[in-house]
């Protein structure tokens, strides 16, 4: 059986290869749907989460005080939008909803830190502390990233309607991780400026903040990544655990070994000579992954122009971000300015391509009545773009 590509994971019942889809005229019926449970084990998940919010913020008001606190806060800030954008870059092509977005962030925030010091307690009192370098290059990378992992199990199990490959489990992968950064980070910046003044705070703030703002973004991504080789063969949690287990090993030796390049080694020579060439390495792949998003909406749409429910040209636009760049800016000069309605057409076919992925694999009994509303809706916009 070949595929179209290394990156390819077919589904259970998908053709083995993109061309062989039957495509039709009109959507399949839709499958009755089974009661969905999606959306309300995160939600749940979510409420719980409001009082370990209050109990950190207590711990740090506690320990760092209000104004070593703010101090934190305000310079974790800075690395947490750098990270957020990047992370909104890559998932520009078929955006994720801003709920689970929310979610993942908050994860990482909360619940993963709340856990990683909870557990770094429980141990202290039962061992009286195994020490700093145990901790910190075994400790800590297992900890903390079995943490964030528990965080995209979540979502796996919460939303996998939403959880449709490699791309989506490196973006909830990275937030979780940006989300754990930000708290960490509060902490090392608090304790920096109580501790040597504005002077420790800045040094400390050139290394976390400068040259590693990504560091538990790659960590987490890696969990992630492998979340998302599951999602897209369209296993169940149990088999998903096959592909997340070998995924979380990497993020602890990655979290491992960034941590003990600080610990036993000069960290500016592992840095320039390891750390550099893995994150070149990890925006590579994530490039290649958006190569391979692209060829799949290719693909599936051009299922639909083969019934006649898009235009080849069409097909190429929506395929590649040059075709959408080129057509928002087509449809800005149009009377009124229908760019707006370039950008929803845009968006709806991208998603009309993601919903009969779910559809072939069988995953979403919704993904039928999914693909109708979409098709209505990308014709409806073609319609307003086109209109005199």
């Amino acid at each position: 059986m070949s595929y179209p590509s290394p990156l390819w994971q077919p589904g259970p019942g998908e053709p083995a290869r993109i061309s062989d889809a039957p495509p039709s005229a009109a959507p399949a019926a839709a499958v009755p749907a089974r009661p969905r449970r999606d959306g309300v084990l995160l939600w749940v998940v979510a409420a719980l989460l409001v009082p370990v919010l209050g109990l950190l913020v207590l711990y740090f008001l506690r320990f760092l005080g209000p104004a070593a606190s703010i101090v934190g806060m305000v310079l974790a800030v800075v690395p947490f939008v750098i990270v957020w954008f990047a992370v909104r870059l890559i998932d520009r092509w078929e955006p994720e909803p801003r709920r689970l977005l929310a979610f993942a962030v908050a994860w990482g925030a909360i619940a993963s830190v709340a856990i990683a010091l909870g557990v770094d307690a429980l141990l202290a009192f039962l061992t009286g502390g195994l020490g700093d370098a145990f901790s910190s290059v075994v400790q800590a990378p297992i900890v903390e990233e079995v943490a964030k992992g528990l965080g995209l199990l979540l979502l796996y199990v919460g939303a996998r309607r939403w959880f449709d490959g490699p791309v989506d489990g490196i973006v909830y992968g990275a937030l979780i991780g940006a989300g754990f950064a930000f708290t960490e980070n509060v902490q090392y910046f608090a304790v920096s400026f109580i501790e040597g003044g504005a002077v420790q705070v800045s040094g400390v703030f050139f290394l976390r903040a400068v040259l590693s703002p990504f560091a538990h973004v790659m960590f987490t991504s890696l969990t992630g990544f492998a979340f998302g080789l599951a999602a897209r063969r369209s296993l169940g949690t149990g088999a998903a655990f096959r592909y997340a287990l070998p995924g979380l090993a990497g993020a602890i030796v990655l979290h491992a070994l960034w941590n003990g390049s600080a610990t036993f080694f000069n960290f500016f020579e592992l840095y320039a000579t390891l750390q550099v060439p893995l994150f070149v390495l990890f925006v590579l792949g994530i490039l290649a992954l958006r190569r391979e998003e692209a060829r799949l909406t290719r693909a599936r749409l051009g299922e639909y122009a083969a019934a006649g429910w898009f235009t080849a040209q069409e097909v190429d636009m929506l395929a590649t971000g040059a075709g959408r760049r080129s057509s928002v800016a087509w449809a800005r000069g149009l009377p009124g300015d229908r760019s707006a309605v370039m950008k929803t057409f845009i968006r709806d076919a991208t998603a009309l391509a993601a919903a009969r992925q779910r559809a072939l694999s069988g995953r979403d009994a919704t993904a039928a009545g999914q693909e109708r509303a979409l098709l209505q809706r990308t014709t409806a916009a073609r319609a307003a773009l086109l209109a005199p």
